[in-house]
C-alpha cells in the first residue's frame, strides 16, 4: 500500500487530497497545527512533529498557507502594505514550508519515484501577474515559489527519482477563499482534490522545480 504525507491536513484542501487518496487505496499520514501542534509560527514544533516520523513516504503534500491572516487580508494597493502585515505572510507561506523541506529529505525514497508537491497559487507568479494587489500575499508565494525550485535542484542530488514542484489548486470553496470568490468560479474541495490527485501522481522527475497548475500545465515563473 502506498504511503502518503500530507502536512496540513486538516484544512480546507488537505482534508479533501486526504480523503481523494484514501479513496484510491494509500494510506495517510497527517500533520497539522490542530491535531499534532506542527505551527509554522514555531521552528520548533516542525522539527518536533517530523521527528516522530521515520519511513519514507511515496508522497508528500505541504498543504499549509494563509491568505488571512489574523485579521489582516490581502491589500489592494501597495499603499496598504504594514510591515507587520507582509511578515506575517512571509512567515506562513514562505518560511514556514522552507523550514519543513529542511527536514524532509530523509522521508522520501531515494531509490524509487515519489512526489513533493507544496501548494503554491498563481498569483505569485511574476510572469502572470496583470492586475496588481494582494502585494505581501503575492511576494510570499513567489518567495515559496524559490524555495521549492531551489529545494528541487538540491534533493536531485540525493533523490534522483524525486519530483518536487510548486502547484497552483485553482480556486477552491474553502474557508480561506470564502471571502474573495464572488466574482470567480470555484471548484468544492472533493472535486478541486481528485483532479489534483491527478496531477501529483502524473508528475515524473523531469518534472522537478517546475510549478504547475490545477490542469497540470506550467505556471509561467
Amino acid at each position: 500500500m502506498k504511503h502518503i504525507l500530507i502536512i496540513g491536513n486538516s484544512g480546507g484542501i488537505g482534508a479533501a487530497l486526504e480523503q481523494e487518496y484514501l479513496r484510491n487505496g494509500w494510506r495517510c499520514t497527517g500533520l497539522s497545527r490542530q491535531h499534532q501542534g506542527l505551527d509554522l509560527t514555531r521552528p520548533e514544533t516542525i522539527v518536533q512533529a517530523l521527528a516522530g516520523l521515520d519511513k519514507p513516504f511515496e508522497t508528500v503534500i505541504i498543504a499549509t498557507g494563509g491568505l488571512t491572516i489574523g485579521s489582516t487580508g490581502p491589500e489592494k494597493t501597495i499603499r496598504a502594505v504594514t510591515a507587520q502585515g507582509m511578515a506575517d505572510q512571509m512567515q506562513i507561506n514562505a518560511i514556514g514550508p522552507a523550514l519543513i523541506l529542511s527536514q524532509i529529505g530523509r522521508l522520501l525514497p531515494r531509490d524509487s519515484v515519489a512526489r513533493l508537491a507544496v501548494l503554491s497559487a498563481r498569483v505569485g507568479s511574476i510572469g502572470d501577474n496583470r492586475l496588481g494587489g494582494w502585494i505581501s500575499y503575492r511576494a510570499a508565494k513567489a518567495a515559496l515559489n524559490q524555495i521549492v525550485h531551489t529545494s528541487a535542484i538540491e534533493l536531485a542530488r540525493s533523490h534522483p527519482l524525486l519530483a518536487c514542484f510548486s502547484l497552483h489548486p485553482g480556486t477552491v470553496e474553502t474557508p480561506l477563499t470564502k471571502p474573495f470568490v464572488a466574482n470567480h468560479s470555484a471548484r468544492p474541495a472533493g472535486e478541486a482534490a481528485a483532479i489534483l490527485h491527478s496531477v501529483i501522481e502524473a508528475r515524473a522527475p523531469s518534472d522537478t522545480g517546475g510549478f504547475f497548475d490545477q490542469n497540470g500545465l506550467q505556471v509561467p515563473w
